[in-house]
C-alpha cells in the first residue's frame, strides 16, 4: 500500500489523497474472501464449499471476489495514507475506486482533517474569582446540617402539623366526583413545605391534627403530566394518622464527640473550618477553569468541520452508554423506557460538543504556539497518577491508553496551565 499523491483542496479542511493498493495486498485479500465465502457456492462437479478458488474466477469471472477485498483493504490503506501525508484525519467526505485488476487497485479519497487554529488573546484573559474566605456563617450552617443528619423523627402528640413536620396520612382525590387512577394511597408519608405535591396540598394540611379527617379544595397545573387532569379543580379526602418532627441533637461537647474523633466543640469548628476552606477551594478552581474555558471558545473564530461535532456527540453518548452499563441498563432500554429517540439525546449534546472540540482545537493551538513539549518523565507520571486513580498497574494502563495520545492530552493540559498562569483575576 502507497500514498501516490496528497493536494490540498480549495474547500477548507480538506485533502485529496491518490492511494494504491499493490498486488501482494489485494491478493492476500482475494484468497481470505474466497475462504469466507467457499462455504456458500456450489460448483457442478465439487461438493459445496470444496470448489477450488481458480474454478469460481473461471466460471464468475476474475473479479469475483474483488469489491469484498477491496471493502476490506481500503480502510487500512487509507488511515496508513493520512499517516504518511502527516494528517490528522477526523473524517471522510468521498471514496472513489480507479483502477482494478489482479495487480491491485488505486482508489481517490477527500479527507476531512483537523483544522490547525491560530489563537490569539489567551494571555490577559480576565476572570473574577469565587471567594475561599471561611466566614462563621458558613461554619455554623455546616453544623446545623451535621445536626439535621443526625436529628431523628419524634411523634408529636400536642399541637397541629407545621411546615417542615412529616406526616403520615390517607388521601383520595377526586376530579368531577369522580375517584381517578393514582390519587389514593394510606398510610403515606409526606414532608410538609417540600413541594413535591401539586401547589396548595401540602399548605392545606398545616393547622391540622393527628385523628381529623378533612378535605381540601385544589387545581391541577396546567402542564401537569397528566392530561385528563391538567388545568382541572379537583377534591382529596385526607385524614392524619401521626405528625413527626424531626428533634436536634443540642451542640456541645458530647454532641462532638458523638459525630467526630475530636473531643470539644472548639476542636471540631476548626475541623470544620479545614473542611469548608478545601470544599471552597475546589470550587473556586473549578468555577475558575470553566469561566477560563469560556472565554477559550470565544477566541475560536475559524470554521470547524462539522464531522468534528458529530465525532464528538457519539462519543459523548457511548460515554452515556457505559454508564448505563455500570448501573446495568443499556442505551436502548433507556430510550424504550423513558420514550426519547436517540436524535433528541443528540441534539441536548450538540452545544456541549462544539464547546468541547473547539477548546480542545484552541488548546492544541496554544500547545503549538508556545513550543510545549512533553517529556518520558511526564508520561511515566501520568501513567503513575492514573494507574494509582484506578487501583491498577502502571503496565496495565499502558494496554488501554497509547503514549502518544497520553501525550497530547499532557500537553492541552500544560497550555491550560499557560492559560491560567497569564489570567489576570480579578
Amino acid at each position: 500500500m502507497s500514498l501516490t499523491k496528497s493536494t490540498k483542496l480549495e474547500e477548507a479542511n480538506k485533502y485529496e489523497l491518490e492511494v494504491a493498493v499493490d498486488k501482494d495486498t489485494f491478493s492476500n485479500a482475494t484468497t481470505r474472501v474466497y475462504k469466507k465465502q467457499v462455504k456458500n457456492i456450489n460448483i457442478p462437479g465439487f461438493r459445496k464449499g470444496k470448489a477450488p478458488k481458480h474454478i469460481i474466477e473461471r466460471m464468475y469471472g476474475k473479479n469475483v471476489f474483488f469489491e469484498d477485498a477491496i471493502e476490506e483493504t481500503y480502510p487500512k490503506a487509507l488511515s496508513e495514507a493520512t499517516l504518511e501525508a502527516e494528517l490528522k484525519a477526523v473524517g471522510v467526505d468521498d471514496i472513489k475506486i480507479n483502477d482494478v485488476s489482479e495487480d491491485g487497485y488505486s482508489f481517490t479519497a477527500v479527507v476531512i482533517v483537523a483544522p490547525e487554529l491560530t489563537v490569539n488573546g489567551y494571555k490577559g484573559i480576565e476572570v473574577e474569582k469565587l471567594s475561599t474566605e471561611v466566614t462563621d456563617e458558613l461554619v455554623e450552617e455546616e453544623l446545623q446540617a451535621v445536626r439535621e443528619r443526625n436529628g431523628r423523627m419524634v411523634t408529636v402528640e400536642d399541637r397541629a402539623a407545621e411546615n417542615g413536620d412529616t406526616t403520615v396520612i390517607d388521601f383520595e382525590g377526586f376530579c368531577e366526583g369522580e375517584a381517578f387512577e393514582g390519587g389514593k394511597a394510606e398510610n403515606y408519608n409526606l414532608k410538609l413545605g417540600d413541594g413535591n405535591f401539586i401547589p396548595g396540598f401540602e399548605e392545606a394540611i398545616v393547622g391540622h391534627s393527628t385523628g381529623e379527617e378533612f378535605t381540601i379544595d385544589v387545581k391541577f397545573p396546567e402542564d401537569y403530566n397528566a392530561e385528563n387532569l391538567a388545568g382541572k379543580d379537583a377534591q382529596f379526602k385526607i385524614k392524619i394518622h401521626e405528625i413527626k418532627s424531626k428533634e436536634l441533637p443540642e451542640v456541645d461537647d458530647e454532641f462532638v464527640k458523638d459525630v467526630s474523633e475530636k473531643d470539644t466543640l472548639d476542636e471540631y469548628k476548626e475541623e470544620l473550618k479545614e473542611t469548608i476552606a478545601k470544599r471552597l477551594e475546589e470550587k473556586a478552581d473549578k468555577d475558575f477553569d470553566d469561566k477560563l474555558t469560556d472565554a477559550i471558545n470565544e477566541l475560536v473564530t475559524e470554521e470547524i468541520p462539522e464531522v468534528m461535532y458529530d465525532n464528538e456527540v457519539r462519543d459523548m453518548l457511548n460515554e452515556f452508554d457505559m454508564r448505563l452499563r455500570q448501573q446495568g441498563m443499556d442505551l436502548g432500554t433507556y430510550l424504550k423506557y423513558t420514550g426519547m429517540d436517540q436524535g433528541a439525546i443528540e441534539a441536548t449534546y450538540k452545544p456541549q460538543a462544539e464547546k468541547r472540540v473547539k477548546i480542545r482545537l484552541a488548546l492544541e493551538a496554544i500547545a503549538r504556539q508556545e513550543k510545549i513539549e512533553v517529556t518520558e518523565e511526564d508520561i511515566e507520571n501520568e501513567y503513575k497518577k492514573l494507574a494509582d486513580a484506578y487501583s491498577m498497574k502502571p503496565e496495565e494502563v499502558k494496554n488501554f491508553i497509547a503514549a502518544e495520545a497520553l501525550g497530547e492530552d499532557i500537553k492541552v493540559e500544560k497550555a491550560m496551565q499557560v492559560v491560567r498562569d497569564n489570567a489576570k483575576v480579578k
